[in-house]
């Protein structure tokens, strides 16, 4: 695991040559993590991934959707472990944005809802119908795998295997021949909605600089 949550492109090849599915890490969010996967990381190991495992929980969604602050070391609030759809509902807009940001990549996406003992079923169909219905998953399993074991993560397995063997094609968000600037501006935009990027000066000294040593391609 390297700084923004992937694992080496060794560990990578080794683990595919001892098992016929692999499950890498590419963490800390599609906007994050996975985008630097994508972009840096499949260029220069050639892999080509067959599905995006993104996992949700409803404690963090209502997080999202403006729950009470989580302080360490201090009970959870009761919205966290009582049924409260409405604060759900409200954070449902990041794990949908997270899916986006994966199918623009083109590869299918499965949401693994992490169920805690707290959740109602209610709020795991709210989210489950959700990630479907308005973020176009392939489809959205819950995983029990904390409290049963292996036999908690079989129907997230199942999912998984059926993803991977549907057609897809793989692209980038952009071309190494792009300037640094395009790079920037396309990560910006496609990934985090921005309108445009303004530099700062000292930014736009050092891209020049990276520009004449030839780091730009």
């Amino acid at each position: 695991n390297i700084a923004h949550g992937n694992s080496s492109i060794l560990a990578d090849k080794i683990a595919l040559k001892l098992a016929d599915y692999v499950v890498t890490e590419s963490g800390f969010g599609a906007d994050m993590g996975m985008e630097k996967f994508f972009n840096i990381k499949c260029r220069y190991s050639g892999l080509v991934p067959d599905v995006v495992v993104l996992v949700a929980t409803v404690r963090a969604l209502k997080m999202h959707g403006g729950g009470p602050k989580v302080v360490a070391g201090k009970p959870l609030d009761k919205a966290y472990i009582e049924e409260n759809l409405e604060l759900l509902k409200a954070g449902l807009a990041n794990m949908l944005h997270h899916i986006k940001i994966a199918k623009k990549f083109g590869i299918p996406v499965v949401v693994a809802v992490n169920r805690f003992y707290t959740d109602t079923k209610a709020e795991i169909d709210l989210v489950c119908k959700a990630a479907v219905e308005q973020g176009g998953a392939e489809s959205a399993v819950v995983s029990e795998h904390w409290e049963f074991g292996g036999e908690g993560a079989i129907e997230l397995a199942k999912a998984v295997i059926a993803a991977a063997e549907q057609p897809h094609e793989f692209k980038f968000l952009y071309s190494l021949d792009c300037s640094i600037k395009e790079k920037i501006e396309t990560i910006a935009r496609e990934i985090y909605g921005a309108d445009g990027v303004d530099y700062s000066p000292e930014a736009e000294e050092r891209i020049a600089d990276y520009e004449r040593l030839g780091f730009g391609k």
